[in-house]
């Protein structure tokens, strides 16, 4: 064998699966054609969170015709990111991939992202050069990436994306994870700050919508926030400390009236604008930490990340 020839590596796929039962055919056909020529070992783990439709019998139909895809199904839909920490936790090869099963992902641009993780990084994302997302998914999205930037890098953040791969020992620095709030991006800072994200190709979606709805995104976006995070509790803080500061002002200004003129502010429109803002910055900062004791409260209840009906 040649120095300069490159050693293939091996790879797990991992999919989460929502009602695609129309895609998943196709999505293997063309994922085999890309790694028979990629990898020296490869697998596909299609894990079927809780679908409407007859996506478990396409994946029982599949891992009969296909030796290398292994099938996970869960008992209830717990949601993409519980599911991929399971599917995760399944990988068996050395390098680890996670794309969605619409085909908007092309399996063609797996490579892009592999030859980054060889150049030294732990994860790789790969994003499209235009999204084609709506108005209220990407206020979602930017919420999400808000909330990652201190521990990724804000270049990596805009650029995060559910096509990603990273090296499967990661996942040693989430193995004891229980938590039912799962953001995979969060748990993957825990065991690097190597990041980095490569431009693919987005191909329009062929079949069907959508699952996630701007409200999935926008509670998936809290949750990380409030539960990985402490940007929250922070700008609580930051609020109050403005409040503080200009009620203080207006303190000052109320007296300095009384002395220098004699008079006192009049109306009661004035009194009531002084009341609410402080009132609302006093209910919204409640608010925000009753967000983080829900959090403990649910812990404490031991709700499971998610649970195996079967795996084939």
């Amino acid at each position: 064998m040649s120095t300069h020839e490159i050693i293939k590596p091996s790879i797990s796929i991992v999919v989460p699966v929502y009602n695609s039962e129309p895609m998943l055919p196709e999505f293997v056909k063309r994922l085999q054609a890309v790694l028979v020529e990629l990898a020296s070992e490869y697998e596909l783990v299609l894990v079927n969170d809780g679908s409407r439709d007859q996506s478990w019998q396409t994946i029982q139909r599949l891992t009969k015709e296909y030796a290398w895809v292994r099938g996970i199904n869960l008992m209830r839909n717990y949601g993409q990111h519980n599911a991929l920490l399971c599917g995760i936790r399944a990988a068996r090869f050395e390098y680890l991939v996670n794309m969605d099963d619409d085909l908007q992902h092309p399996p063609e641009e797996i490579p892009k992202l592999l030859a980054k993780l060889r150049e030294g990084f732990e994860v790789v994302y790969g994003y499209p050069e235009h999204e084609r997302h709506g108005f209220l998914r990407d206020i979602a999205s930017g919420l999400t990436k808000l909330a990652l930037q201190k521990s990724m890098g804000a270049e990596t953040a805009r650029h995060l994306s559910a096509f990603r791969a990273f090296r499967t020992q990661a996942r040693d620095a989430f193995a004891g994870y229980h938590s039912p709030f799962v953001s995979i991006d969060v748990v993957l800072t825990w065991a690097t700050t190597r990041f980095t994200a490569v431009q693919v190709r987005h191909d329009p979606r062929k079949i069907g919508v959508s699952n996630y709805t701007f409200r999935m995104l926008f509670r998936h976006a809290m949750n990380m926030m409030t539960g990985f995070s402490i940007l929250p509790l922070q700008m609580a803080n930051l609020m109050g400390f403005l409040c503080t500061g200009f009620g203080a002002a207006i303190l000052v200004y109320v007296v300095g009236r009384y002395f220098i003129f004699g008079t006192s502010v009049q109306g009661f429109t004035f009194l009531a604008s002084i009341i609410a803002i402080f009132s609302g910055a006093q209910l919204l900062a409640l608010g925000i930490i009753g967000e983080y004791l829900a959090r403990m409260h649910f812990r404490m209840m031991e709700r499971p990340t998610y649970t195996v009906r079967e795996i084939i």
